[in-house]
């Protein structure tokens, strides 16, 4: 993708989140299972919380709260690397969720990653390696509750 500026870019990211939150809440509302639904929930805070810091981000540069961010090594395990593109459909399984779920997290990582090389700003580079953090954190936790969950089917 190609963007004209790094407010283009900020903007675009902006409405990933909106959409990931959106995503995130309907499942929860939609969860069979009161610790499915709690999780969901969480997950669609997370990306509220992702969407605040990129507005806060294009109205005034990148937040001091940020500025003391802790950058851990997020394992990828690569579950969705072998997951093809689902499509929400109300009554999935809840191992087609997982997988519908953590494939979207993978693609949001892949995105951001691709924001954070055409960043020209050093603040921009660290708002986008901090959500490329942020999204391998979900990522990791989803595929790590896909595979508790195959391991109790017995898979």
């Amino acid at each position: 993708m190609e963007f004209e500026s790094l407010d283009d870019v900020v903007e675009f990211a902006i409405q990933k989140e909106v959409e990931a939150a959106e995503f995130y809440s309907e499942l929860s509302r939609e969860a069979d299972l009161a610790g499915s639904a709690k999780m969901f929930a969480e997950f669609a805070e997370e990306e509220n919380k992702h969407r605040r810091m990129l507005e806060d981000f294009k109205a005034q540069g990148i937040a001091a709260s940020i500025q003391d961010y802790q950058f851990k090594w997020i394992t990828d395990i690569k579950r969705s690397d072998y997951v093809v593109d689902l499509e929400y459909q109300k009554g999935m399984a809840y191992h087609e969720i997982l997988l519908l779920a953590m494939k979207r997290e993978e693609k949001a990582l892949k995105l951001y990653n691709e924001f954070q090389v055409q960043a020209d700003t050093e603040a921009g580079k660290n708002l986008f390696k901090i959500l490329c953090q942020e999204e391998a954190k979900h990522k990791l936790a989803l595929e790590t509750m896909y595979d508790d969950y195959m391991a109790q089917m017995g898979d």
